[in-house]
């Protein structure tokens, strides 16, 4: 069976969730998720974060015990057996897939802003779908290499939100004008829920660690610490962006903007550095989520073929110890969303976070079902207040799906069914 090599530590993997975490959805769908929320998007935050958390618990104590490349849908092959397991491992891909062509949206819009040019519909698609194929041949010269570049692009984004909300809360203060926080429910309950159906799509990337378990080092010990880790990093930076956007401009201007963290910079200070610092720490947020995307769809992907429910070739490792046909795969597919869609940020976001809230409800199940079935194994983690954390986060997972855009919803199933299709052509391509 071909396989990975290790070669990243606790600081590389615990990078590599922060990278897949921090980027569309805090530089761009905050703006979005704004606009249906109001103020309350501070709500819509801690909500998704907290249904994330639960699932990012789960996926801990799934990932000290279990050390394969492929995250949930090792889990869930492992606990439920092959079928259940690829319609994870499917959908995961998916959303790995449909969540770069987001963020690639994002980069786009940030992009022209940031070079001068006028953002029109045909210059954010060329640039939204050239830019993954840019970062999938980066991805095809090693994860090491990739890895390096992704630590980077995260070290610079976190000091610029950093900036961000210093420069903010400083001009709060100083000016004690609050009224931008009233009326705090402007579209009452209901759009605080909205807004964080949109806005769980910046909570997602800590399962691309689980993903990549094969290729790190210490797995047991080091990927369930490198998941809490970047979870608990990045929210605290969310909470802390999202509470001061909203006080510096009305929720409505910061709902109609494409880049709504410059858009609320700009209205406290004119000094260029910061503002440009802030703008190219977008392009830096949105390119390590596309890279960390294509490493981990490409390893979904890579481990449903070493287990013969995708074509085997799908599993050919490169001299550079990558799975080469799969990132080239992930690439391609990224950007020929981008094409066909025209690059709607909110469809595609809907879309995304789908197919997450099935993966997350499975990886949940999944620890209950092996908590019975293997109970004598050793953890190195284990999941607070069991049972109710998993069933919690199952609960909310079917809560949050009733909130997401309907059309999105059905295209989802369109997908799974064309899933569930190649799933049984290539079985019967198998038998004798």
């Amino acid at each position: 069976m071909a396989e990975l090599k290790r070669s990243l530590g606790f600081w590389g993997a615990a990078g590599i969730g922060i990278g897949a975490i921090i980027g569309t959805g805090i530089f761009v769908l905050i703006g979005v998720a704004s606009g249906i929320a109001g103020p309350a998007v501070i709500l819509s935050f801690l909500i998704a974060g907290f249904v994330a958390l639960l699932t990012g618990l789960s996926t801990a104590e799934l990932s000290s015990f279990i050390h394969e490349s492929g995250g949930s849908y090792i889990y869930t092959t492992r606990a439920f057996g092959e079928f259940p397991g690829f319609v994870v491992g499917w959908m995961k891909s998916f959303d790995y897939i449909v969540g770069a062509s987001a963020v690639s949206v994002g980069f786009a819009a940030y992009f022209t802003y940031f070079i001068g040019i006028p953002a029109s519909a045909l210059t954010l698609v060329i640039v939204a779908t050239v830019w993954p194929i840019v970062l999938m041949l980066l991805n095809l010269k090693g994860v090491k290499e990739a890895s390096g570049a992704n630590n980077l692009l995260v070290a610079l984004k976190i000091l610029a939100l950093l900036v961000f909300i210093v420069v903010c809360a400083s001009s709060l203060l100083a000016g004690g004008d609050y009224s931008n926080y009233h009326p705090f429910f402007p579209r009452g309950f209901s759009g605080v829920m909205s807004g964080a159906s949109i806005i769980f799509f910046a909570f997602i990337g800590f399962n691309t660690i689980a993903i990549m378990a094969e290729e790190i080092k210490d797995p047991g010990r080091n990927v369930p610490r490198a998941i809490l880790f970047a979870f608990g990093i990045c929210t605290l930076v969310y909470i802390g962006v999202s509470a001061v956007a909203v006080g510096v401009v009305n929720w409505d201007l910061l709902g109609s903007s494409g880049a709504p963290l410059e858009f609320a910079l700009k209205a406290v200070t004119d000094n260029i550095f910061i503002l440009q610092f802030v703008a190219i720490s977008a392009l830096f947020a949105t390119t390590s989520v596309i890279m960390a995307s294509i490493m981990g769809g490409s390893r979904a992907l890579f481990a449903m073929a070493r287990q013969g429910v995708l074509p085997k070739v799908l599993s050919t490792i490169s001299l550079q110890n990558v799975p080469v046909f799969t990132i080239l795969l992930c690439g391609i597919i990224i950007s020929g969303i981008v094409l066909v869609t025209g690059g709607n940020l909110d469809w595609l976001a809907s879309l995304f976070n789908f197919g997450t809230l099935l993966t997350f409800f499975f990886i949940n199940l999944s620890l209950i079902r092996l908590r019975r079935t293997q109970p004598d194994t050793k953890r190195s983690f284990r999941v607070p207040f069991y049972p109710y954390t998993p069933v919690f986060a199952m609960i909310s997972c079917i809560v949050l799906a009733f909130y997401l855009n309907a059309n999105a919803v059905i295209t989802a199933c369109i997908f799974l069914a064309i899933g569930i299709a190649v799933y049984y052509l290539n079985k019967k391509r198998k038998k004798p």
